[in-house]
């Protein structure tokens, strides 16, 4: 008796099955049309993406924080004459110069790119001011934010925002710091305002 319960159990599972996984379908006979609907999707997941310096044209994650250098070793006589430039200008990109490409992506909003690093350049116990050091861009709808808390408000269409630019750096050379190698980091966050 059990057995042939799970024997026409079995029977009626498999011949239901084609009809619960089928797709939709209509018969008709006799001419006239038949209609079969389709639902589709597609899924966009809500990002913010800010990228400076190489790289930026993917939206990726990770890669290397680029290095500006401004090297005053072929010109050391003009150390502290207010905006007499290095030398050699290189960054890490191995393009000259201290223009780095930036991009900024988002799909959720608008978006407030935000400068923060410490106060100075450090070589050992020596520092340069970093309000020795300035930033400029040449999108209007993507500028660079000030060092030190500056902010920034990309150009936003709808609710998304994408929007790229070049970022030139320069050192203003006012003062006249003892020789050594001075390092500062500065880091840019993008957030939703």
């Amino acid at each position: 008796m059990k057995r042939n319960l799970l024997l026409k159990s079995a029977l009626a599972l498999a011949i239901a099955s084609p009809l619960m996984a089928s797709a939709e379908s209509q018969l008709t006979t006799g001419g006239g049309s038949a209609v079969a609907r389709l639902d589709l999707q597609v899924v966009i997941p809500g990002v913010i993406y800010l990228g400076v310096g190489s790289g930026t044209d993917q939206i990726a994650t990770g890669g290397n924080v680029d290095n500006i250098t401004f090297d005053y070793s072929n010109n050391a006589d003009q150390v502290g004459i207010t905006n007499i430039p290095a030398a050699d200008i290189s960054n890490s990109m191995a393009t000259a110069g201290s223009t780095l490409p930036v991009r900024v992506f988002s799909n959720i909003g608008q978006v407030v790119i935000t400068a923060g690093n410490a106060a100075n350049l450090v070589s050992g116990t020596d520092t340069i001011p970093f309000t020795e050091m300035s930033v400029v861009s040449d999108n209007p709808n993507l500028a660079a934010p000030g060092f030190s808390g500056g902010t920034s408000q990309p150009l936003l269409a709808g609710r998304v925002t994408n929007q790229t630019a070049n970022w030139t750096y320069s050192y203003r050379n006012s003062t006249a710091p003892a020789a050594g190698v001075y390092t500062g980091t500065v880091t840019y966050t993008a957030s939703l305002l």
